[in-house]
């Protein structure tokens, strides 16, 4: 089976709570109950495009101005990706069947049932921090046949009960790789981590090989935006100076930019591993 087929062979809705956010003509994220509209709920999950879960006020903003009712600076805290960035990172993943496969960021679920199809779900194991998208992720994976081992705790530390695995993939971009996940990774195992906009602007996806030294390494396979993960908020000065730092570079591809990951840190590089860049994280 491969990725389209076993995408084509999950059903979005099980996992899509009840209540989703879309935006209004202010560009607001408002609520969307499937019982008040279903044709419009069914609308958003059967399209390939990213469908919001959860929102929260955004914590950059002065109090009072945040309205949950009129969705006024409301920002996403959990979706559900497109299947097609979905199936991107998946791809990239080289998966056979019988890998063990960790995943950092359970959301709703839908992605770990993809895999789960691809690999076997005893072969699963998905991290998810909070508690409540993990208890309905687990059902909506039980309800569909695939009952993934989600675990609630904070994916940054991996899952060592599990280790060593086949395969990391994080649903989640990352300034800063913990080594945790090198460290669950075997020797030829690949971690595919979508990277924060302070490497590159347009928000890379690195798929990085674990070596017998306990480095990993790889290059920027396209574009993935993803939430940050909950602990690696970027700031907007930082953005900026990625971008500064990449039109200052002649405006490199994408795919020219790679990562090395060792126990005592990380360096971006660009064309090899002998042409570091200098970044600064978050």
């Amino acid at each position: 089976m491969n990725v389209h087929d076993a995408i084509a062979s999950v059903p979005r809705a099980p996992f899509i709570p009840e209540e989703i956010f879309v935006r209004d003509e202010a560009g607001w994220l408002v609520s969307l109950r499937r019982a008040d509209d279903p044709d419009r709920w069914r609308e958003q999950v059967e399209a390939d495009a990213p469908v919001v879960t959860r929102v929260e006020p955004d914590p950059s903003l002065p109090a009072g101005i945040c309205d949950p009712e009129t969705g006024k600076g409301m920002i996403s805290t959990s979706s559900s990706s497109a299947p097609s960035i979905m199936a991107h990172l998946i791809e990239v993943m080289e998966l056979e069947a019988g890998m063990r496969v960790l995943e950092i960021g359970t959301g709703t679920g839908y992605n770990a049932a993809v895999l789960a199809k691809l690999v076997g779900a005893g072969n699963v194991v998905s991290t998810e921090l909070d508690p409540v998208a993990a208890s309905q992720a687990r059902k909506a994976l039980t309800s569909v046949g695939l009952p993934v081992e989600v675990v609630t705790r904070d994916g940054e530390g991996g899952f060592p009960p599990g280790a060593p695995f086949d395969r990391i993939i994080v649903t989640a971009s990352a300034h800063t790789i913990p080594y945790a996940w090198v460290r669950q990774t075997r020797p030829g195992g690949l971690i595919v981590v979508p990277l924060a906009p302070t490497v590159h602007p347009d928000w890379p996806l690195a798929v990085l090989r674990v070596q017998d030294s306990g480095t990993a390494q790889g290059r920027c396979v396209g574009s993935a935006p993803f939430m940050p993960l909950r602990a690696q908020q970027v700031s907007a000065q930082s953005v900026q100076a990625a971008e500064e730092r990449w039109q200052a570079a002649g405006k490199a591809d994408l795919s020219r930019y790679g990562l090395t990951v060792t126990p005592e840190g990380q360096y971006t590089w660009l064309d090899s591993p002998g042409n570091p860049l200098a970044v600064t994280p978050g």
